[in-house]
């Protein structure tokens, strides 16, 4: 290829990343100047040591290690036990990369581990040599804490939610999209694995995409390429067909992670795959139902106004009918909870609506709010920051969100949450659950 030619094709592809950057940008929102993008001085890794470590659930008593290695013949194998040093078990996993343009990732190893204890600490090394990490399993039986952040990026904001999470006594962490603004710059994918491995390598990180995973290119590319490759979740084990959608159970909650950016009507395969999960929920036994996905249904600041109206209408009535108790997202940044809501207004048996994009991304908070305040609109602030969702027995919850401009044990808004099914509203929209959730 001569230079000419190479100088017109970047050239288209400059043109079309920005033109896809460019369409999920609001027409009366302008953004902030950006904050500071953090830098990453870290020392070169021999080729086969682990790097970007992190660990999510995969399916009753395991747990599924990813790690990258420079060596594309580094084994897939985690070793592990209850003691440091002391390896009692071994786990053979599977490995994948991929390019992107000028771009060749490394080695992808995902390998799942278990059965493993609740509640119990583990030691484990990824790829036979290298550093030595640990992980707690999150706890058998309720009380569980989920720390919340969503859209957090690579600057120093985000590097002080982190802090902040850290210092928080949880279990498990929620992250409903937007991971880490690599925006097609894939080394930044491996900067951002660096930057979460302290915390996502010791508790379980549960992600579902964004927009700023897309990463699509019209004619050249399709998207989530990056994010399906170093992110798998458990789809395969909640009987998903896509890792862009899933499911998981912990403690006594059923958590749904859904996907704001692939088919979500009612003749996709998410909506069928999203129908036949909630059909199987028992809530004797997981009497908390909780909902993650990236865009907000019920959002009162100016950013992104109206993006959650085509899968709100879809499924918002399979929400209702199945009686989810809390839904998280992010996409706007900025903090905002609602009362409980359904069909636009204030509903006793509806869902507590979190907004809460304001993990600390490049792009600045959208500090610009619509006035008067929605009725359904209990708190809203735009900082950055996290959240705390501790489920202590099946009918109370405490959430709490925390500003990174206070320190960690300060709450900046908290409330107290019944779960639908001790209100007897599960009950009085039996016929109802039945009808939409049963019926073809």
């Amino acid at each position: 290829m001569d230079y000419q030619t190479l100088m017109l094709k970047l050239a288209l592809i400059t043109a079309l990343i920005s033109a896809a950057s460019c369409a999920y940008t609001a027409d009366d929102y302008v953004r902030p100047k950006p904050r500071q993008v953090l830098h990453f001085p870290w020392p070169s890794h021999h080729s086969s040591e682990p790097q970007q470590v992190h660990v999510s659930l995969a399916g009753e008593n395991h747990m599924r290690v990813s790690w990258i290695t420079d060596d594309s013949f580094a084994p897939s194998i985690v070793e592990y036990g209850t003691s440091p040093g002391q390896y009692t078990s071994r786990a053979q996993g599977e490995s994948t990369s991929y390019s992107y343009i000028f771009y060749s990732s490394g080695k992808i190893h995902h390998t799942v581990i278990g059965p493993l204890d609740h509640s119990t600490v583990y030691f484990y090394r990824c790829g036979g040599e290298g550093p030595e990490f640990h992980l707690r399993t999150p706890p058998a039986q309720l009380p569980v804490t989920f720390a919340v952040a969503g859209d957090l990026g690579q600057t120093g904001w985000t590097k002080s939610t982190l802090d902040h999470i850290d210092q928080c006594k949880y279990d498990i962490h929620l992250l409903p999209g937007d991971l880490s603004y690599a925006d097609y710059i894939q080394r930044k994918w491996d900067t951002f694995g660096e930057l979460v491995q302290p915390l996502a390598s010791a508790r379980a990180w549960m992600v579902t995409e964004g927009n700023h995973e897309k990463e699509s290119i019209p004619f050249l590319k399709d998207g989530f390429q990056s994010y399906n490759a170093r992110w798998k979740m458990p789809f395969e084990e909640s009987g998903s067909t896509s890792n862009l959608y899933y499911s998981f159970e912990v403690a006594g909650v059923h958590v749904l992670m859904l996907g704001s950016y692939t088919d979500y009507d009612e003749y996709s395969d998410q909506y069928s795959w999203l129908k036949a999960d909630l059909a199987k929920v028992d809530r004797e036994r997981t009497p908390w139902l909780l909902a993650l996905f990236h865009v907000p249904w019920y959002n009162s600041n100016t950013a992104h106004q109206g993006e959650g109206e085509g899968m709100m209408a879809a499924m918002e009535p399979l929400l209702h009918a199945a009686g989810v108790d809390i839904v998280l997202t992010g996409h706007v940044h900025a903090y905002e909870r609602s009362t409980r809501v359904y069909n636009g207004k204030s509903d006793p048996c509806g869902a507590v609506h979190i907004t809460i994009g304001d993990g600390g991304n490049n792009e600045g908070l959208a500090r610009r709010y619509k006035n008067p305040q929605p009725e359904w609109s209990a708190f809203r602030e735009a900082s950055f920051g996290h959240g705390e969702l501790r489920i202590l027995n099946s009918t109370h919850a405490y959430w709490s969100w925390h500003r990174n401009d206070d320190d960690e044990p300060v709450r900046s808004d908290a409330v107290w949450i019944t779960s639908l099914a001790s209100s007897g509203c599960l009950r009085e929209k039996a016929h109802e659950s039945r009808k939409i959730l049963m019926e073809p």
